[in-house]
């Protein structure tokens, strides 16, 4: 495989990345009650030492009572929490990569297979977590002004903590992009509305919150999807135009990179071109994007999870899709979690070393 292309730095603002390689968002589940230890630390660490380039950490939960249905998840607030991401911070950038926490507000959640539940309902633009299911409720404006002040807070101890940029996650069905849904946004005041810039408000208030608490020089990057776990086949934006209109606002708000997530990243978003998500988002806003979703391996995350294995593949249509310029960054997330120098077997072209991925690597911090 031609790679060459995948090991160019890349700066942007606070970002000055050696490649363009980054790994992934991945729910891990390993912070005893939120506080990160030193295993979640070398866990980053390795990655880092693995030659990633920037490293997008799990997501970690903002300061809402029920930000949460995990009791397990990483927090991104109080001092003990944040004493254990300085401890992540630091030991990546002795490692030689940089990083940025990906800042996280469930919302309505399914319970946790555990039985816990947070001291407060579960909170989202209605009570519905999809269509038909109410496990949660509506939040009142104190609620939504708590929120975005919250992220905002996250955002500035990202900063504060020496953190190389920060993602909002407003992906997956969690609570940014519960108000983007109109499957679960049936509010009829100013955070809801027919059309999909009218449910944006939440997030181009949040982003504009994240904004100016980290500066103007401080890179943001917000991940976005338009499947949703209730539906692999949906699109919140179905025309290109549909896609300006809700990406447009964002980057006016402050969004300098899109982090655009898709179950392949080879797929076309719309028909009138072979571009894939991230692809369009970039020609759409000028803005660079990530792309994700199955890269270097043969099945897709969903169906991994599930339990089925999968095995290394080419990188050469994403290389030239890079090439071609769609994308800027390429985001890897079972390959890493499976294995911490799959970056550097990449470089060195040690192709006969790369591993597969099955389920059994959820079960540990490799």
């Amino acid at each position: 495989m031609k790679t060459d292309s995948l090991f160019r730095p890349f700066s942007l603002k606070s970002l000055h990345i050696k490649n363009r390689i980054v790994m992934a968002p991945m729910t891990r589940s390993f912070s005893p009650d939120g506080i990160p230890t030193a295993d979640v630390s070398a866990y980053y660490s390795r990655r880092a030492a693995g030659e990633v380039g920037l490293i997008l950490s799990e997501g970690t939960v903002i300061d809402r009572i029920a930000s949460s249905n995990d009791k397990d998840i990483p927090h991104f607030y109080g001092d003990q929490a944040l004493a254990g991401w300085k401890n992540v911070i630091d030991h990546v950038h002795q490692s030689g990569a940089q990083m940025g926490p990906q800042i996280w507000h469930m919302g309505v959640m399914d319970n946790h297979h555990s039985g816990w539940l947070p001291d407060a309902p579960f909170e989202g633009p209605s009570g519905l977590n999809r269509p038909g299911f109410v496990n949660g409720q509506a939040m009142k404006d104190a609620d939504i002004a708590d929120a975005i002040a919250a992220y905002g807070r996250a955002a500035k101890e990202a900063k504060r903590l020496g953190f190389d940029c920060v993602e909002i996650h407003g992906a997956h069905g969690y609570l940014i992009d519960q108000f983007f849904w109109d499957g679960t946004n049936d509010r009829t005041d100013i955070y809801g509305g027919d059309t999909l810039p009218e449910r944006g408000r939440f997030a181009n208030e949040v982003i504009k919150e994240v904004r100016k608490q980290v500066g103007e020089d401080f890179a943001v990057i917000i991940r976005l999807s338009q499947f949703k776990p209730a539906d692999y086949n949906f699109k919140l934006a179905k025309t290109p135009k549909e896609m300006e209109a809700w990406l447009n606002p964002m980057a006016d708000a402050g969004v300098d990179i899109f982090h655009c997530s898709q179950r392949r990243f080879w797929e076309p978003e719309f028909e009138e071109s072979d571009l894939n998500f991230a692809g369009w988002a970039k020609k759409i806003t000028g803005k660079a994007t990530i792309t994700v979703g199955s890269v270097g391996l043969s099945g897709e995350f969903m169906a991994a999870f599930a339990g089925e294995s999968s095995d290394p593949t080419s990188l050469d249509e994403l290389v030239r899709r890079m090439d071609r310029g769609d994308f800027d960054l390429v985001a890897v997330g079972r390959p890493l979690l499976a294995d911490p120098e799959w970056t550097a077997k990449i470089h060195a072209n040690r192709n006969d070393e790369l591993k597969g991925f099955t389920k059994d690597a959820l079960a540990q911090l490799i």
